[in-house]
């Protein structure tokens, strides 16, 4: 089964030179994915740092220095929050998280063993506690989706990464100043 939640934008992914193809998340395309970019995690709160230090790590690494490395970050804390509370372990109990960066978008999923519910924006209330994490995944992503199978539930989203725009400077005012 398989649900897209997606905002106004939708993206294209180009495949990645060198990757290690990993499989499906349901959209019309192979989700190729380098080695590098998939951890395999304890079920355990620890992880969820674990993972977002990598993540944070490798898009600094990748030249990526705009708020995308702060809501891609966000993004993976609260899809592993959400495995962590919802969800089982895959066998092994553990979590698998990937992300694989492309021109425009950093794509961020977590696996679990599946649970009894399935991924859903809550409606919580001023008293709840809880039931706010995919809708900062939403608000924060261009579009966001959530495929289950016999292995379990992954949760993907696509945070859209600002195109570096160069200015041209006239020779003259470049020597002026």
């Amino acid at each position: 089964m398989f649900t897209c939640f997606q905002n106004a934008r939708t993206g294209h992914f180009p495949l990645v030179p060198g990757s290690l193809k990993v499989g499906q998340t349901g959209c019309d395309f192979d989700m190729e994915v380098t080695e590098s970019s998939v951890l395999l995690l304890a079920f355990t709160a620890s992880s969820v740092g674990v993972a977002r230090r990598r993540l944070v790590s490798d898009l600094i690494e990748a030249g990526i220095c705009s708020s995308a490395v702060t809501d891609a970050a966000l993004v993976i804390s609260e899809l592993l929050s959400n495995a962590l509370r919802h969800g089982e372990p895959l066998p092994g109990t553990s979590l698998r998280v990937a992300w694989r960066l492309d021109d425009d978008s950093v794509r961020v999923s977590v696996s679990d063993g599946g649970g009894p519910t399935r991924p859903e924006l809550g409606e919580p209330t001023q008293s709840t506690t809880g039931g706010r994490g995919l809708r900062i995944v939403q608000r924060l992503s261009r579009c966001w989706g959530a495929s289950s199978d016999d292995e379990g539930t992954t949760v993907w989203a696509e945070v859209q990464i600002p195109q570096m725009t160069t200015v041209a400077v006239p020779a003259a005012a470049a020597e002026s100043g």
